[in-house]
């Protein structure tokens, strides 16, 4: 029996995304997104609440959020949540928790200005195979139609 497995979170990246390559030459790249809550607490003041996460991409899409993501870029990431165990040096079992994203839609840059390379992002500067699992959003946040 299969239990449902699926996460949906927004947020800006924290730092630069880190770009590698597994032994057997897959594509990973890992960011980490900081997603603010905002509510008002039982004296009415308003308190922000922030959750800071680790995203996993893998192949195609790891090599786009490597070339397009920066500090400070909003994304939107579905996902499922894997728990990672180990033992760490110290004897005690460490745990942790990373989302794997299946889909990443990518805000405007914060940097963009017009005539930069953002403006012109289209389906087809995406890798081969990605359009799917990706999303750039234009400075008016309309989205180019899937082909």
């Amino acid at each position: 029996m299969n239990n449902l497995n699926s996460i949906l979170i927004e947020g800006n990246l924290t730092h630069d995304p880190e770009l590698g390559t597994i032994p057997n030459g897959t594509s990973k790249c890992r960011f980490s997104i900081a997603s603010n809550r905002y509510y008002r607490n039982s004296e009415k003041a308003l308190v922000n609440e922030v959750a800071y996460v680790n995203v996993d991409t893998w192949g195609a899409l790891a090599e786009s959020c490597g070339k397009y993501l920066r500090k400070g870029r909003g994304v939107r990431v579905v996902g499922r949540l894997k728990q990672d165990r180990w033992q760490g040096e110290d004897e005690k079992m460490r745990e942790r928790f990373v989302i794997v994203a299946e889909h990443v839609e990518f805000h405007p840059d914060p940097q963009w200005k017009e005539g930069s390379r953002d403006e012109e992002i289209t389906l087809e500067d995406k890798v081969d195979g990605q359009e799917d699992n990706m999303v750039f959003e234009t400075p008016t946040k309309t989205k180019p139609k899937k082909k």
